[in-house]
């Protein structure tokens, strides 16, 4: 009972501590605020306002019929451009497409010659002018089949492709990115707030007063994970409702008190990476510089950035070692496919027994740190 109570009363004096560090308290309400709306808002996958110069030296039904047809929001209405003026607008990046329709253009096609249509992409743009090409090719290819009185290109072909996008049938890029920004920073967060507080009383010299109380590495180690845990948690919870369900309109299908439950064992293993890298830093730069190697591969390749299966088949194994990996899965399955307990199981047993190494790992580490 006496150890319930020293954790506890450790845990309520992190909290002190928190509340007059000014730097850290606005880095929370940037992380869970500014640093989720604004890319999830702003940042968008995919063609949005493209800008196109439009060379039509044909001057016909068809060719107007083109250019109307590359409506917003993927496009923006393109601009006529003469053609002397293509290389000097092309040089400028004036524009991310200009397509050019030659002469007779329309006479050909009506005689079968196959005329064809230059579309000249910006490729700097890269996102935009991957797929901006390929839409452009679609929406041209349909206008001329309808044009030439083709209802269907895929009326000839064996089998005709039938595609369903589920779970995000607008297929919205800011829904997943919100998701995945929250997750980043709280692996973040996880690791920085455990070990500046760790750091903090080190350069202090209040770790030193901890020592002589009658206290254990544990009672210390768990007050830490506990009250930095809650933070984050309320944290989490306080933006999901207020910065992506209502700001964002964000729908979320599955248990907010499922995935809350999967953050606080998540945050469990990264509060005890980050413990362990406070214990191998003297100083708070120290701790940095161990931090950005062990976060950014975390973020980078936990599947959030890229799919996994993508990855070389040596790392993807590794990758599940990492409780990074686990929680982004956990986190789509249950707030967008609203998958229960009974499917999701498999990730929660894998982060338990993750946070549980760490969690020794690191308590081993802070009680020789201690000793010495």
């Amino acid at each position: 009972m006496h150890k319930l109570t020293h954790i506890l009363r450790l845990g309520l004096k992190e909290f002190i501590s928190l509340r007059h560090d000014n730097v850290l308290l606005l880095f929370l309400l940037y992380a869970f605020t500014v640093a989720i709306y604004m890319p999830a808002s702003s940042s968008i996958i995919g063609v949005h306002n493209a800008s196109v110069g439009f060379i039509d030296e044909d001057h016909s039904a068809l060719s107007r019929k083109l250019s109307e047809s590359l409506l917003p929001p993927e496009f923006k209405a393109p601009e006529a451009l003469p053609y002397d003026q293509f290389d000097q607008a092309m040089d400028k990046g004036q524009y991310t497409f200009v397509i050019n329709v030659p002469a007779n253009f329309q006479a050909d096609l009506l005689a079968g010659r196959e005329p064809s249509v230059q579309v000249n992409v910006d490729a700097t743009a890269m996102s935009q002018a991957f797929m901006g090409a390929g839409y452009i090719g679609q929406i041209f290819q349909r206008e001329l089949l309808n044009y030439t009185g083709q209802t269907d290109a895929a009326a000839n072909t064996p089998a005709r492709i039938s595609s369903r996008a589920l779970f995000n049938s607008n297929l919205e890029g800011g829904w997943f990115l919100a998701i995945i920004q929250i997750v980043n920073n709280i692996t973040i967060l996880a690791i920085v707030l455990t070990g500046t507080a760790l750091l903090r009383e080190r350069e202090h010299g209040t770790l030193d007063h901890l020592l002589v109380l009658p206290l254990t590495a544990l009672e210390i180690m768990l007050a830490k994970i506990w009250s930095n845990m809650l933070v984050v948690v309320v944290c989490t919870w306080i933006s999901l409702e207020v910065i992506v369900k209502w700001a964002l309109g964000i729908p979320l299908a599955g248990s907010m008190a499922l995935f809350l439950m999967v953050t606080a064992l998540y945050l469990f293993a990264s509060t005890a990476l980050g413990i362990f890298l406070a214990t191998l830093a003297r100083s708070t730069p120290q701790f940095g510089l161990l931090a950005i190697p062990v976060v950014i591969p975390m973020l980078l390749l936990s599947g959030g950035s890229t799919p996994l299966d993508s990855m070389p088949e040596w790392l993807q194994w590794v990758m599940q070692c990492s409780p990074s990996t686990h929680f982004v899965s956990l986190s789509a399955a249950i707030l967008f496919r609203g998958a229960p307990v009974e499917v999701v199981w498999p990730d929660l047993l894998a982060l338990l027994a993750i946070g549980l190494v760490f969690f020794a790992i690191a308590l081993g580490r802070f009680r020789k740190s201690l000793a010495s």
